[in-house]
């Protein structure tokens, strides 16, 4: 891969308490529609979600909505999108948008948005596949996570050949730039290793 095609975002459902996060999410969605990037996400119509591919499709990007059947009426489903997947269960979901990503960013968001983002990362640490990951601190949003990591690393939890790699970023201005950095620079593998589910 040497070109990022669509980028898997994980996010809330919900907006979230600041404004900031929303905002985020609807200029997200303009950089990727303006760079001709493609919009991999969790299919919901609400909260940073619904921001977020809303303002894709409004900037003329594609969009391609993951949701399973029984969060279809629960996160309202947004029909609109040019490709939407309804799949059996959490499972299916993650390994579709796995496979159709060249990439992944977290905002903000809750349980569930934490759990992809963390399955990604062991995925990247056990060697499962080489994508990049970045991690969109909105306000400060994620400081608590990366200290945690940075506590694992500390305690020796985390440590060479076993640490996970990921990006950083405060502003969402600087997630394609340094996705695009991150693929350029890294060598081609000689086979993309499908995570087991």
């Amino acid at each position: 891969m040497t070109k990022i095609r669509k980028i898997c975002v994980y996010c809330g459902s919900s907006t979230g308490a600041d404004p900031a996060f929303a905002a985020a999410a609807e200029q997200m969605g303009r950089i990727f529609a303006e760079n001709g990037v493609g919009l991999v996400y969790g299919g919901g119509a609400f909260g940073l979600m619904g921001t977020l591919a809303k303002a894709v499709m409004q900037g003329g990007g594609h969009v391609t909505g993951v949701i399973p059947s029984f969060l279809e009426r629960r996160e309202h489903a947004l029909d609109s999108v040019q490709e939407l997947h309804v799949v059996e269960d959490m499972h299916e979901r993650k390994r579709l948008m796995f496979e159709k990503a060249d990439a992944f960013v977290a905002l903000p968001g809750g349980i569930g948005t934490l759990e992809e983002l963390v399955e990604q990362l062991t995925w990247i640490q056990l060697g499962r596949h080489s994508k990049p990951v970045a991690i969109a601190d909105i306000g400060g949003f994620w400081r608590p996570l990366l200290s945690l990591i940075d506590h694992m690393r500390e305690q020796a939890f985390l440590r060479p050949p076993w640490e996970t790699s990921y990006l950083v970023v405060d502003k969402v201005e600087d997630v394609l730039p340094r996705l695009q950095a991150a693929v350029a620079r890294k060598p081609a593998p000689r086979r993309e290793l499908r995570p087991e589910f």
